[in-house]
């Protein structure tokens, strides 16, 4: 049972990530997704923008745990560090 509340956070934490990283190109890019990517990549913002995308898990997480869900909470937590993690490998490679 608790198992499955940390994969939904989980989940839910990518989707967030996701989303987040989805919107800020939207909002902020005159260039299409792809092409955005394609030259942050080249550029070495690639990280940033994960980053940036990242912020709708603060949302996630602090929303679960003011509804009592910490386990749910903690799933975000983890998908935050895999964020960070991937970012982290970006910089160095």
């Amino acid at each position: 049972m608790i198992k499955k509340e940390v994969i939904i956070g989980f989940v839910v934490g990518i989707i967030a990530n996701a989303m987040g990283f989805l919107l800020y190109i939207l909002l902020f890019s005159d260039l299409s997704i792809a092409t955005t990517i394609q030259v942050a990549r080249e550029q070495g913002h690639l990280g940033s923008l994960l980053a940036l995308g990242a912020l709708l898990n603060l949302a996630a997480f602090f929303g679960f745990i003011k509804l009592k869900r910490d386990h749910r909470a903690k799933g975000v937590l983890i998908a935050t560090f895999l964020t960070a993690f991937s970012i982290l490998l970006l910089k160095i490679f």
